[in-house]
């Protein structure tokens, strides 16, 4: 389990009218999608969230902060 936690998974995704790819950890695609859920959102509309909010950073590295921002959020600490 350990080294498939390490392995990125590449899954395709519309953003703003653009297919775009993004690779994440199977950890990261599940508490995205946990995430989305929780919204009522899909996980395309989530990543396209978090894409219009990262400014310069690589998304897949913004969707990874904003996952952990989450749920640091949810333990009640600060980032």
């Amino acid at each position: 389990m350990q080294a498939e936690a390490g392995r990125l998974k590449k899954r395709s995704l519309t953003i703003a009218g653009h297919r775009t790819s993004v690779s994440l950890e199977e950890p990261f695609w599940d508490a995205l999608g946990r995430l989305a859920q929780a919204r009522g959102l899909s996980v395309q509309a989530l990543v396209a969230e978090i894409d219009r909010a990262r400014g310069g950073s690589n998304l897949s590295s913004a969707i990874r902060v904003h996952v952990l921002a989450a749920y640091v959020a949810r333990a009640g600490e600060a980032l």
